[in-house]
């Protein structure tokens, strides 16, 4: 049986044909036309841009999300650049002020131990030259110190050394340029001394380890914790009323003849660096002498019995 033997079936044509292209780009091209013209005129396409542009925006933030995550990465890593350039700059910063800092407290400090100085200078009977510790001794076993004045600046052996608080030392040995120091705390230097609260004299010696000791006072002795002792210038080395040492402790033993007093330098032996030499108080005329000298004879009067 052939195929034209079905009843209502035709064949399928073997390619489908539809209105011409001529016709479609025309009618396409009248209904861009009246779109345009229908959107300029009267606006009726807004609310369909609307509607795309809300239904397109998920989509192109998911597109922008990439572009403005590199850009924001390399923001943060520009910004963290900055941060840290900044931040190091501001610790170098911190760290030279600091030493300006350190270096102005220091200096400030040491003016006003150099204004102390010359105050203390101004309040002695003597003259005295300013001078600076240059180092330490290298004895170990011995307390001294070099300062930077010597012969030619008119220092001598046997002087004595102080700062604005107190006695530091005498100078042992006097170089050209400089001089040795022997401080107080040196176990073979003693300085006769008084207690300031009652005038009681004593011997005032080093006991090493930046402390000392009063030697050969009885177990009674009027001396008590706190009290002051200051030069009694016996020794005609130091000038009488300079502060010395403390009383720290007192050790009051019924079986040894004398009392075991510790106490502590009140200058700075161990710290400060500058010091004043002290020279020897200019000599007073005795009383005898200024009355010879006030009372001389007359030099035309003649001898009582010149005549005869």
């Amino acid at each position: 049986m052939s195929a034209s033997g079905h009843i209502g079936h035709t064949p399928p044509p073997f390619f489908k044909r539809g209105p011409a292209p001529l016709a479609r780009l025309s009618f396409f091209i009248v209904l861009s036309v009246a779109a345009m013209v229908a959107d300029l005129r009267y606006q009726l396409l807004e609310p369909l841009r609307t509607a795309v542009a809300a239904a397109l925006w998920p989509v192109q933030k998911a597109v922008m999300l990439p572009v403005e995550g590199a850009g924001e990465a390399g923001n943060y890593l520009a910004d963290l650049a900055r941060l840290q350039r900044e931040n190091a700059e501001l610790r170098e910063r911190q760290l030279a002020q600091a030493n300006l800092l350190l270096r102005q407290s220091h200096l400030d400090s040491e003016n006003r131990r150099l204004r102390a100085l010359l105050e203390m200078g101004e309040r002695l009977d003597a003259p005295a030259k300013a001078a600076e510790i240059l180092y330490a001794a290298r004895d170990p076993f011995a307390r001294r110190v070099i300062i930077d004045r010597g012969a030619t600046h008119g220092i001598e052996a046997g002087q004595a050394v102080i700062d604005d608080l107190g006695v530091v030392g005498q100078v042992t040995r006097a170089f050209p340029l400089t001089s040795e120091v022997t401080l107080l705390t040196d176990k073979n230097q003693m300085i006769p001394v008084q207690v300031a609260r009652n005038g009681l004299r004593a011997v005032l010696a080093g006991a090493g380890g930046g402390a000392l000791e009063l030697k050969f006072l009885p177990a009674n002795a009027d001396v008590q914790p706190d009290d002051t002792l200051v030069t009694s210038g016996l020794d005609g080395v130091y000038l009488p009323g300079l502060p010395v040492a403390k009383v720290v402790s007192i050790d009051r033993d019924n079986s040894y003849s004398f009392a075991r007093i510790e106490c502590a330098p009140l200058a700075g032996v161990e710290r400060h660096g500058q010091v004043l030499v002290v020279g020897k108080r200019p000599a007073q005329p005795r009383p005898e002498e200024s009355a010879e000298e006030t009372v001389k004879p007359g030099k035309g009067r003649k001898p009582r019995g010149a005549g005869r």
